[in-house]
């Protein structure tokens, strides 16, 4: 079985040669450019043929293919946009001091195509890396060491994102039969015990949860006796849920002090956000105007009700805002809730029934793709929601709301938003608050922007709706 760093060099070698081989062609159909003389194949040929592994070695030392890196998030691709404009950067600067007659349209070519095959290359090859490793491929195995509860926490988050590869087969405790860990993974002793516990399970990885070390130099004696073992060596700091682009490393004395920038809850209801939801409304409503059409014909032919189900929902800083969705459930749907509250599957202040009987046959389609949520559009347009954000919460779970989950409250709440691309009805009620908070504190446009590609995605399949 390749390694997939492997699988990644043939297919950005693939993508290379592609772009070269395109941009011979087109640059001798193009026209506009000037003329370059009969000899330009003969010219570019042997530079493209030397670019393809001057580009993938560039990648490799900017640590394209090291398996850290892979598939963990914008970093991988930004190391491929950066790696290739310095190589075209590079290409022009040496043509030009070395007076090489290469082809103006050829090298224009090259890169437009080149850059963003390779980054789509990417993006194919993380699904294909993610499916692999939620499968139990390619997975790392680590040993977990800390403190019961944060063990515990940290197997939870490891058992939820799969895709990151790693599969526990040991434990590491400060304190060793403590309730709430998972049966079926040995303990091999204290975090101390790591070297040993390295060579008697064969783990790849060793990753320290908060409290395996009560001193910072504890911690540092045994990262020098791992550094002669064939491991990796993890660490999950005390900041959670922070965005690495609030974070600053600054080496102090040998000590690695974080500063932490202010949460960015107020740049997520200035008015770039609100530009943004009013072109994103308007482009999603001149679209999908045909489809709403055919939903609202469907639930007036189902039972003769009304189309639209209008529901008071808290906004920003605690107004009340008329909240629409097209209507899933039958007229009385309100009414019957009180009768099935013992029947919720949802911890907290949510209520949720995947087998919901309220639901109407016309319902229970839409609600699976999302289709029920489309007049939200409007109410985007009105400015008491926005496209992406936390979800709108009924008056009744804001009254049971702590201190700190109000904070929900700060910015405008969201027609998608993390907790949809995250498991939507699927998330228990701490996650969905969780995912929330994350988003008001760590908000920006851009990912703003990637929440939205993936929520066409998860809409599309249908997981965790109902």
């Amino acid at each position: 079985m390749f390694p997939p760093s492997l699988w990644l060099i043939f297919v950005d070698a693939a993508l290379i040669g592609i772009a070269a081989v395109a941009a011979i062609a087109l640059r001798r159909n193009a026209r506009g450019f000037p003329s370059e003389g009969s000899d330009v194949e003969w010219l570019v040929t042997p530079i493209a043929l030397l670019l393809i592994p001057a580009w993938l070695l560039a990648l490799a030392l900017a640590g394209a293919y090291e398996r850290r890196w892979l598939g963990s998030g914008p970093q991988e691709f930004k190391r491929i946009l950066n790696t290739s404009l310095v190589i075209a950067a590079g290409l022009g600067v040496g043509a030009y001091l070395f007076a090489y007659p290469l082809s103006r349209g050829f090298y224009v070519f090259l890169f437009a195509l080149g850059i963003p095959l390779l980054l789509l290359g990417r993006w194919t090859m993380r699904r294909v890396l993610h499916a692999a490793l939620r499968s139990g491929r390619y997975n790392t195995t680590v040993l977990v060491a800390g403190e019961a509860g944060h063990i515990d926490d940290l197997l939870k988050v490891i058992d939820r994102n799969r895709w990151l590869g790693y599969r526990p087969i040991g434990l590491l405790m400060r304190s060793p039969g403590a309730d709430g860990i998972p049966a079926g993974l040995p303990v091999y002793g204290k975090p101390g015990d790591a070297v040993a516990a390295i060579e008697a399970s064969g783990a790849e990885a060793v990753i320290f949860a908060e409290g395996s070390f009560s001193r910072a130099h504890d911690f540092n004696r045994l990262a020098r006796s791992l550094e002669l073992k064939d491991a990796q060596t993890i660490v999950v700091p005390a900041l959670t849920d922070i965005a690495s682009s609030r974070m600053t490393v600054r080496p102090v004395a040998g000590i690695p002090l974080v500063h932490v920038e202010r949460p960015t809850a107020a740049r997520a209801t200035a008015w770039t956000k609100r530009a943004f939801d009013i072109i994103g409304a308007t482009g999603a409503i001149l679209i999908s105007w045909p489809m709403m059409l055919v939903v609202a014909i469907a639930i007036k032919l189902d039972d003769g009700g009304p189309v639209l189900f209008r529901q008071t929902r808290v906004g920003t800083k605690g107004k009340e805002f008329e909240c629409l969705k097209f209507r899933s459930m039958v007229v009385n749907a309100e009414a019957l809730k009180a009768e099935l509250l013992a029947q919720n599957e949802a911890d907290g202040a949510l209520f949720k029934m995947e087998h919901d009987p309220r639901s109407t046959r016309v319902g229970r389609v839409i609600r699976r793709y999302s289709l029920d949520e489309f007049p939200q559009f409007f109410n985007v347009l009105l400015g008491d929601m926005s496209l992406v954000g936390p979800r709108p919460a009924l008056p009744t779970e804001v009254e049971t709301y702590k201190a700190h989950v109000l904070r929900r409250l700060d910015v405008r709440p969201g027609i998608t938003g993390l907790w949809q691309v995250s498991g939507r009805s699927d998330l228990d009620w701490d996650e969905t608050v969780r995912l929330d908070l994350y988003y008001v504190d760590n908000w920006s446009l851009l990912q703003d922007i990637v929440i939205l590609l993936r929520t066409i995605r998860v809409v599309i399949v249908g997981a965790g709706a109902y």
